[in-house]
């Protein structure tokens, strides 16, 4: 997977080593999640959807985010850095990123552009 605003890749492990493998690797680098959307089970909750397992979690780093915010107040807006754990239909896992060099380019802001390395 590779886009405007994220990049990915499929992985040799299961939907649930998967979202492991992710959280340990986020926190090497000093990141936490601190969300975990799970959005096949809402679908099915809400709209009675049938969806592969799809699960979205925000990951964040406490020092890059003061810095962000303290430099613009409002670019929680652009905050948590997501994500995606989710299995296809022929049941392959993928884990794509969002892209923080290409959402924080969007704020013209020096304290920005280092806050998103």
């Amino acid at each position: 997977m590779s886009s405007d605003f994220g990049f990915g890749k499929t992985v040799e492990l299961s939907f649930d080593d998967a979202i492991e493998t992710v959280t340990a690797e986020l926190q090497k680098e000093g990141f936490g999640v601190l969300s975990d959307i799970d959005v096949a089970a809402k679908m099915k909750e809400k709209l009675d959807k049938d969806m592969p397992r799809y699960r979205i979690l925000g990951a964040c780093s406490p020092a890059h985010a003061f810095q962000a915010i303290s430099a613009v107040e409002d670019i929680g807006l652009l905050m948590p850095c997501n994500v995606v754990v989710r299995e296809d239909k022929e049941g392959a896992v993928h884990i794509d990123f969002m892209d923080p060099q290409s959402v924080f380019s969007l704020v013209n802001d020096p304290g920005v552009v280092l806050a998103a390395l």
